[in-house]
This record gives C-alpha cells, structure tokens and sequence, in this order.
C-alpha cells in the first residue's frame, strides 16, 4: 500500500492555479525528493496534505481519503522552510522538542486507523514514555542532546533547525514532510543535516518528502524525484531524472524564468 497518493490535485489563488493537476505516489520507505522553482507550488501542495489548505482532486494516506485520513495527521512529521522563533521565548530545547509529543488519545485514533488497513506499524504502539526520555532521544538522532537545556533563542539557525526536526521526530511518525528546511544555513551545516536524514529514512524506516533546490543532495539522498512548477513534470526513479539532459535542462530554465520574475 502507498504510504500517500495525490490525484489530479489543483488549488487555486486569485484565478490561478498555484498547484495544477498534480498525481504522484510515496511508497513506505520512499525518501522523494521535490524539486522545483520558488512559486512552484511545493509549500501549497504540503499544506494541501497536511489538511491546512483547500484544494480540489484527491489526497489518500494510507488508502483514506480527504478527511477520512484527518486522524493520521498527527503521525505526520512537519518541518517548514522557515522557523521562526521569539528571541526571548523562556523555553529550553527539551521543552520545544517535548511540544511535539501527541497524546495517547490522538495516537490511538490514527494507529486505529493504520490497523484496520492492515499497516500494523509496530513503534506506533508504543506506550508514551516521560517526555524528557523521548525528547532526549530525538535530539539525539539530530545530534543536539548536549543542548538540551539551552534556552531556544541562544541557538545558531542551522541548531533551530535541527530541534525542529526532533519536534518533529519525538512523534515517531509514519511521515516526515520537510519543505526546503536547509535554506539559509551553511555548507557544513547542511551536511549534517543530510547525514540526519539519511539515518531516519534507513535506521528509524520513517518515509520523507523533501522539496529542494539542492540538486545533488537529493541525486545523493533520495531514490525517487518529482519536478515541478505548478504542472508536475516527473515523477520516478532519480536515475532516470538525472539521466535525461532535457529534463535538467527544463527544470534549469524554469528556475532561473522563476528568479528573474521574483527580481523583477
């Protein structure tokens, strides 16, 4: 069963489409990579997914569909592009990391779920331990435990992002969804960053949806690539992507077409 289908799905603002007629697929253990110009419509499609944007077409988790599949939400993993944080908030990394961790109420609605359509995901089952010891434990994987008592706005950008990611990760969930989360942050930064989430795809078996413009990260990284710029224009294997000139050379050209239109 695919972990998420999209059929001909479309959104529209101000008389035009930001998405337009869109169908791909994410098979469990997938880690797909998007790539596509600013103003692509990659945010839009992710806000579609996680139910925060109207849209028309067809979205199915785990084989429910619209709002059938509401109850997994919170088994969804979601980092923004940008992470914006009060300088001042009196919060230590633990405690924001601990923010994501979903009560057991909702948990057992979407591992419910996930049950009757035969998904028997083990981890999710998984009686919630003290917070502090799963908050620990996701910031290790992002490689931040020794910061667990720092206060959040004392943190480098690349560091923000990362406890972002471990919010994200306390959960455990089904489904990491991350929309460009290394933008604005340095060469050696984003390295670990890629390290990080090549061992959640492999060691915790999380499925990824990444959208980036890094275009070898995600040759190196993901097994699957979908292109996009409004209209999906691939979808499949990133050998094949990074294989046909004329594809690399439609998606150069869309994204500088995109550039000069945002400068001009």
């Amino acid at each position: 069963m695919n972990v998420l289908e999209i059929d001909n799905l479309s959104v529209r603002y101000d008389g035009h489409n930001a998405v337009d007629g869109i169908n791909f697929s994410v098979k469990e253990g997938d880690l797909l990579g998007i790539v596509g110009p600013n103003g692509a419509g990659k945010t839009t499609l992710f806000r579609a997914i996680l139910g925060l944007q109207n849209y028309t077409g067809d979205i199915k988790l785990f084989g429910y569909s619209g709002k059938h599949y509401y109850p997994l939400l919170p088994l969804i993993g979601y980092v923004s592009q940008k992470v914006n944080f009060e300088q001042n908030f009196p919060a230590t990394v633990k405690e924001v990391v601990s923010m994501g961790i979903i009560s057991e109420k909702k948990l057992h609605k979407g591992a419910t779920l996930l049950q009757n359509c035969g998904c028997c995901w083990n981890r999710i089952y998984k009686k919630i331990e003290k917070s502090d010891e799963r908050a620990i434990e996701a910031l290790k994987t992002v490689g931040l435990e020794s910061l667990s008592e720092r206060r959040i706005g004392e943190l480098s950008g690349g560091e923000l992002q990362r406890v972002f990611i471990a919010k994200a990760l306390v959960k455990d969930p089904v489904l990491l969804i991350l929309d460009e989360p290394v933008t604005g942050v340095d060469v050696e930064t984003q390295n670990k960053f890629y390290n990080i989430l090549k061992k959640i795809n492999t060691e915790n078996k999380i499925t990824i949806v990444w959208s980036s413009h890094d275009l070898e990260a995600i040759s190196n990284l993901a097994n699957r690539v979908a292109c996009m710029n409004r209209k999906l224009f691939f979808h499949g294997e990133k050998e094949e992507f990074f294989s046909n000139k004329d594809l690399l050379k439609t998606y150069t050209e869309s994204a500088m077409q995109m550039h000069m239109h945002h400068h001009d």
